[in-house]
């Protein structure tokens, strides 16, 4: 399979427009009001809407739409994803993790308002994230609604996502080599990426093989991605990608662009990105966008 060099039109328009819908759920589905708790919702609504590439809910949407999953389900999962992602960059950028001022091109969630409030947000998000999925009105099939709360708090959780930030820190005071990378990333980036490629397949109630198919894409997409994220921590102005770069260097963080220069990582990132998108192939032409989408990650500038 050959990869284009642009981003074609028609992934660009699907973003777009699967971004705007997304920031619509989220604005239904976040609490807001002028109660003892407005400024917890604001905090929450400032670290999740109004910014972000929207790339796991993008997979949600396309994903569902494989196994005709209707829109407003697909658009709850998306924004529920969405929220747990926000949470996580709200954890993130706290001092005591990697101290981060500044998240899409604004101030990080504890700039803006405060630590206490940061952490709160994060804690509110990932709440709301589960009953989300958990409500009735994103499946009428409560063994679904079951299997998705559990799929993402595995992804989430110590043997995922959390876990995966735990293995970057400790990894700050020692080398790691190849193999120890590539599960750091696939824990910290990958597994809410595999939920996100896999969710549509949860809700279709679609076949085990489709399922797997869609895991596997969403696991190579997340290490081509998290290469491609390193890549411009190491090359890119900060004012490009809306937060500081260079600080995996100087924190010592173990990426596969520091292990391997930046040269080999962009050429692992462009192998993966042929494996995730060789994954989809049973889907034939309805599988298209999600393709595209393989080289949009790869090749970004912000």
């Amino acid at each position: 399979m050959v990869l284009t060099v642009a981003q074609s039109p028609t992934l660009a328009a699907a973003l777009h427009d699967t971004a705007a819908a997304i920031e619509d759920a989220l604005d239904r589905l976040l609490p807001k009001g002028a109660d003892a708790q407005e400024r917890l919702y604001q905090a929450m609504r400032y670290s999740s809407m109004g910014g972000g590439k929207r790339l796991r809910g993008f997979l949600v949407v396309q994903g569902s739409a494989l196994f005709n999953v209707s829109p407003r389900a697909a658009l709850r999962v998306a924004a529920a994803v969405e929220m747990l992602h926000a949470y996580s960059l709200i954890h993130d950028d706290l001092p005591a993790m990697d101290d981060d001022d500044m998240r899409r091109g604004k101030p990080s969630c504890h700039k803006a308002f405060d630590e206490a409030t940061a952490i709160l947000a994060g804690d509110a998000l990932q709440a709301r994230a589960f009953e989300v999925l958990a409500e009735p009105d994103t499946h009428s099939d409560p063994a679904v609604r079951v299997e998705l709360v559990r799929a993402l708090a595995e992804a989430a959780g110590a043997h995922g996502m959390a876990g995966g930030q735990m293995i970057d820190l400790l990894a700050e005071h020692e080398r790691l080599s190849e193999a120890e990378i590539t599960r750091l990333q696939m824990l910290k980036t990958g597994r809410l990426l595999t939920f996100s490629a896999e969710a549509g397949a949860i809700m279709g109630k679609a076949a085990l093989a489709q399922r797997h198919a869609l895991a596997a894409y969403g696991r190579d997409l997340g290490l081509a991605f998290q290469i491609a994220d390193d890549l411009l921590d190491a090359t890119a102005e900060a004012e490009t990608v809306g937060k500081a770069t260079g600080k995996d260097a100087t924190a010592g963080k173990a990426t596969l662009v520091a292990l391997l220069g930046v040269e080999r990582a962009r050429a692992q990132a462009a192998l993966l990105a042929e494996q995730a998108a060789a994954h989809l192939d049973s889907f034939e032409a309805r599988g298209d966008l999600l393709k595209d989408l393989v080289h949009h990650v790869v090749s970004r500038r912000a």
